[in-house]
């Protein structure tokens, strides 16, 4: 292996980073942000050192034992070591690559906040923790990064905690993915405790040694693992926390729904996928096809730029687990590569929006900013048309391949949801861009919109250039080839033609990005207000208040949580502490008390008590 150390180095920048912006350089801005785009920037570049080096054929580890704990083979036995192939190395591109990117444009868009030093500690804790999810070699690895990415977009969702509504989104993500995590460590208790390791080579070994290794039990862990990447990658029912993510800083919501954490869902599955038989493989597949409709119907009625784009990553995001489901892990590592891309490019174009409308987020605000705004409206051109897969932008490829997966494995029901999803995702997506770039302008903010730095619409040309070629770089180059070690027999290239040897899905797809397209030019060429909700009526209302499920959870899980925590607390403060607790205690200090009289000073009373003692002593030993 050459350049082994570069993964290493590649891990521990970013932490590095936190430390000395942490320690030493807390009071300079400028210093603080140089130093986290550096690390990311290195890691990058060292990415592609090891790359090149290594190529992405290469399959290896690099162990480092960290805990042992009894003897073979009934003893646990852990390493902090790096996986390293197609899947990691693609990842690990994505990460530092979309990452740097969005780092480089927070320096110009968080360049005013007071607070901008402590901002780039937190994305470089971020990096740190995702780029641990993206090497690690085992189970319990992984979970302590995952539960650090937690922590770390808990710190960056909140970072304006001044703001009620931002500490308000930031506890509901940490807590809402801590239901998704208590399942995802049920799962890993429960493959170590069949198998005997959590080491994903030796269990991706045993099994394929003896398929039935797990039994009866095969479905239910796999369903338990899955718990997890539904809390991160925000699928049904855990789905709630990623639209209000939206209170953070724009490069956050960039950061966290484009190219990281929840992707790292998506990642963990295909990184697990030998572990997950026929049936947990069908729960899955119908929960992401679920998702991708739902966030999609919800995306269609909402008003701000920045939750419009975050429904559509949670679409998307179903579009891959469903994917995943469908026994197709590399065509949905295919669409989370291009999604970064094209997603991240949409964020960070929708942030520039919002600089130049002076902080202005509702859509309605704005309009005609083609003009003023001429670089973000070119950029976010090819991002729309990316999302929407229109060739020979990089979403027409994956997209289409998922769709060529779901008619591949005969699910005519998915393949239906999945090209009603396209039309749709390009309906609400044309929506935001025909009232954003188009028509006249609606505000005074509008009016006097301005093209935002160099420094922000760099990243966005960056990113413009992969989300127009991203999928046919993949094809010529075959990256990410046999992302699935001994599942996968076809190359990401052949999974990418695989829509041009289909015809009929390629022709669906585009299909439904026609009759999107149609739908919203007609609608929202020219519009001021939204026509839709007098022609939808109450289903428009329900789209635009997320079909109320926040007021569902509000109604039936959190009361019923604030319901036994009170019943747990009355019984904690009257049964026990004051029954039971306050019985022995209160018998304790009156049996003090009784015997406090028994001490009087007296030597009469000590002779008779004493003499009293005795007779008691001889009746007992002699009375009988």
């Amino acid at each position: 292996m050459k350049y082994e150390y570069l993964p290493w180095l590649i891990l521990f920048l970013p932490l590095l980073s936190v430390a000395v912006i942490t320690l030493f350089t807390l009071r300079s801005k400028t210093v603080s942000s140089l130093i986290s785009i550096g690390a990311v920037a290195t890691g990058f570049v060292m990415t592609l050192l090891f790359i090149n080096a290594n190529g992405f054929q290469f399959s290896g580890e690099l162990p480092c034992n960290w805990l042992s704990i009894g003897e073979a083979p009934g003893g646990l036995q852990i390493d902090f070591g790096l996986k390293l192939d197609a899947l990691s190395m693609m990842m690990l591109l994505v990460v530092t690559g979309v990452g740097g990117a969005i780092h480089i444009y927070s320096f110009g868009y968080m360049h005013e906040d007071r607070s901008r030093a402590r901002f780039f500690a937190f994305m470089s804790l971020f990096t740190f923790s995702m780029l641990g999810i993206v090497l690690a070699n085992n189970f319990l690895m992984m979970f302590i990064f995952w539960e650090l990415v937690g922590v770390s977009s808990y710190l960056l969702i909140g970072f304006w905690f001044e703001k009620p509504s931002a500490g308000d989104a930031a506890k509901k993500a940490f807590i809402t993915n801590r239901l998704g995590d208590f399942g995802f460590l049920a799962g890993i208790l429960m493959v170590w405790g069949l198998l005997g390791s959590l080491n994903f080579g030796v269990l991706q070994t045993s099994l394929a040694a003896n398929t039935v290794t797990l039994g009866a039990s095969a479905t239910l862990a796999g369903l338990l693992v899955f718990c997890g990447a539904m809390g991160k990658s925000a699928q049904f029912p855990l789905h709630v926390w990623l639209p209000d993510a939206m209170e953070g800083p724009t490069p956050v919501s960039a950061l966290i729904h484009a190219a990281t954490m929840v992707a790292a869902g998506v990642y963990m599955l295909c990184r697990i996928f030998f572990l997950l038989n026929a049936d947990a493989l069908h729960a899955i597949a119908y929960i992401g096809g679920f998702t991708a409709l739902l966030a999609a119907l919800m995306a269609v009625q909402q008003n701000d730029i920045k939750r419009i784009i975050a429904y559509s990553t949670l679409s998307q995001l179903g579009y891959m687990v469903m994917t995943v489901g469908l026994n197709g892990p590399t065509p949905a590592m295919f669409h989370l590569t291009t999604h970064a891309f094209f997603k991240a490019l949409l964020f960070l174009g929708a942030g520039s929006v919002i600089i130049g409308m002076h902080h202005e987020q509702d859509i309605w605000q704005m309009g005609n900013l083609r003009k003023k705004m001429p670089v973000t409206f070119l950029t976010f051109t090819i991002g729309t048309l990316a999302l929407c897969g229109v060739p020979p932008f990089s979403g027409f490829y994956s997209k289409d391949a998922i769709l060529a997966q779901a008619l591949k494995q005969n699910n005519h029901l998915l393949f239906g949801v999945g090209v009603f999803v396209a039309a749709l995702t390009t309906f609400y997506t044309f929506r935001l861009f025909f009232v954003v770039f188009f028509g006249k302008e609606k505000s005074k903010a509008a009016a006097h919109a301005h093209e935002s730095p160099l420094v922000m619409t760099l990243p966005l040309i960056a990113l413009a250039a992969f989300a127009f070629a991203g999928g046919f770089i993949g094809i010529m180059n075959n990256y990410g080839s046999q992302f699935v070690a001994g599942h996968e027999q076809l190359s990401m290239a052949q999974q990418a033609s695989e829509p041009f040897k289909n015809i009929f899905p390629m022709v669906c797809g585009l299909g439904a990005v026609a009759v999107g397209l149609l739908l919203a030019f007609s609608l929202y060429k020219n519009a001021d207000t939204d026509p839709l909700p007098a022609k939808l009526g109450g289903l428009a209302t329900a789209m635009k208040n997320k079909f109320y499920f926040d007021e569902l959870y509000e109604a039936t899980f959190i009361r019923a949580h604030d319901f036994i925590a009170e019943v747990a607390d009355w019984m904690d403060r009257w049964i026990l502490e004051g029954a039971i607790i306050g019985t022995i205690r209160g018998g304790t200090d009156l049996g003090g008390r009784a015997l406090r009289l028994a001490q009087t000073g007296n030597l009469q009373t000590y002779a008779f008590l004493f003499v009293l003692g005795v007779a008691l002593v001889l009746y007992f030993v002699l009375g009988k």
